[in-house]
């Protein structure tokens, strides 16, 4: 690529315009959702929708920097830019407390919170360091490092509490699943140590991610069934509690898997099919018996959130108010919507959502844009995450697709999960929607993130490794 290239020629702008036109949305719905009449001019600074424009500013100032910069810096400086961000997730335990979470390094009357910058220094670190990684050749070391560069900071995020944001660094598993990571070193470390057992490779730690979803699959049954009884109407005289049901069906579903497995397996490969169902009954009833316990010994909220969720209990006044409001006026915006600024369940004057400009953002916008407009944003985002998977796709350099994929996938949780939360498929965790939730912090963020994404991609065919 030519150095006098034009910036016009080698940047994405199919990514670069679907970006810019989620700013001007995300401006034009905070305005709505927290618009003063006594405040009407959207360039009054004093109030959310003028500071969401200064913030929106300052970020494309700061992405035109990064534009500027050699996209071969982030790779070179991954390690320090990662460490930098460790450093403010500490300071910022040491600040006062901000409705309860210790999330915020205040500056005057502003103030941002690592964690959000702490989503970059990790994807530009995880790049960085598998892209340097022999896929072929690894070990318990080279695993555990890729796995601690996710949890160091999932740790301090926890400390602060910031669930949503602890959530969200989850995402970064899929990305190691993309590239091939393995858990295999690891588990065969702890298996081999049994006398009499010897494995060159396991099937667990290469199927890690569908094992995860099998993991959050019987806990969710666990939770359901665990305040509940059994009963057999031919034999009236046994109770049995749920917790103890789905120990009990879960050994009679190993037990059919052993001798189905075992019966379709050749003979050099029953020792393998043995320990495949051993582990898979001991992770199933681990889970069964680790997730009924663990549940109560959480903090009342915290159990008060995912009962709700789950359906285990009602209380659509009290704990489960803020999701039974942002329901309702999702709902109420039915096909076509009431009209911009004309939303009555999720306006200010009614306050019936509370955080109706961040947390739950879209419930204004769906409530004014209906069930058309709620599609038309979905399918925006989805061009979004399939436009940054396409160029992941393409780049010739490894630390260029990993961190394109990270980039995908933190977009992705942030927009399933928010969404999920007013519609009442997913608790309520607090997570900002990408480009159209108030605050800075996320702002900047998700512009550096973007951005940072556009200079690399843009020189894909300089970058090889």
């Amino acid at each position: 690529m030519r150095r006098e290239e034009s910036i016009s020629k080698i940047i994405d702008w199919p990514l670069f315009i679907v970006f810019i036109l989620f700013l001007l949305m995300g401006i034009a719905n905070v305005y709505s959702a927290a618009f003063d009449p006594d405040h009407p001019n959207i360039f009054d600074f004093s109030q959310k929708y003028g500071k969401q424009i200064l913030w929106v500013a300052f970020s494309c100032f700061l992405g035109f920097l990064v534009m500027l910069i050699d996209a071969s810096i982030y790779r070179k400086f991954a390690i320090p830019i990662y460490i930098f961000c460790l450093i403010l997730l500490v300071v910022v335990l040491f600040m006062p407390a901000v409705n309860g979470a210790h999330a915020w390094l205040g500056f005057g009357s502003m103030g941002i919170q690592p964690a959000e910058f702490a989503k970059i220094g990790t994807s530009i670190a995880l790049g960085s360091y598998l892209s340097r990684l022999n896929l072929n050749q690894q070990n318990v070391s080279t695993v555990l490092v890729a796995n601690l560069l996710i949890v160091v900071p999932m740790a301090l995020i926890l400390l602060q509490p910031d669930a949503g944001t602890f959530v969200v660094f989850t995402s970064f598993l899929f990305v190691m699943y993309r590239e091939g990571v393995t858990y295999d070193p690891l588990i065969l470390k702890l298996v081999n140590v049994i006398p009499g057992v010897k494995f060159k490779s396991t099937w667990v730690g290469s199927h890690f991610i569908p094992i995860l979803f099998v993991v959050i699959f019987l806990s969710l049954v666990t939770l359901l069934m665990s305040n509940n009884v059994i009963t057999f109407s031919w034999f009236p005289g046994i109770v049995i509690p749920g917790f103890f049901g789905v120990i009990l069906s879960l050994f009679l579903l190993a037990v059919v898997s052993y001798f189905i497995l075992r019966w379709m397996s050749s003979r050099r490969d029953k020792n393998r099919v043995t320990l495949i169902v051993l582990i898979g009954f001991l992770l199933c009833a681990g889970i069964s018996s680790t997730v009924n316990f663990g549940f109560q010994g959480l903090a009342k909220h915290q159990k008060d959130r995912i009962e709700l969720f789950l359906g285990l209990r009602e209380d659509p006044d009290g704990e489960d108010y803020n999701r039974n409001r942002a329901m309702a006026a999702v709902g109420s915006g039915g096909l076509k919507g009431k009209g911009y600024k004309n939303a009555s369940v999720a306006s200010v004057e009614s306050n019936h959502v509370p955080e109706s400009e961040t947390d739950f953002i879209f419930c204004p916008f769906a409530e004014e844009w209906g069930f058309i407009g709620s599609f038309t944003l979905i399918a925006m985002f989805m061009f979004m995450l399939v436009r940054i998977i396409t160029i992941a796709e393409r780049q010739k350099s490894r630390f260029n697709r990993i961190y394109a994929y990270c980039c995908a996938m933190i977009l992705f949780y942030h927009f399933a999960i928010n969404i999920g939360m007013d519609i009442g498929f997913a608790p309520v965790i607090g997570i900002p929607l990408p480009f159209f939730s108030y605050g800075g912090s996320s702002m900047m963020s998700f512009s550096i993130m973007m951005f940072i994404l556009l200079r690399l991609d843009s020189q894909r065919n300089q970058m090889l490794m």
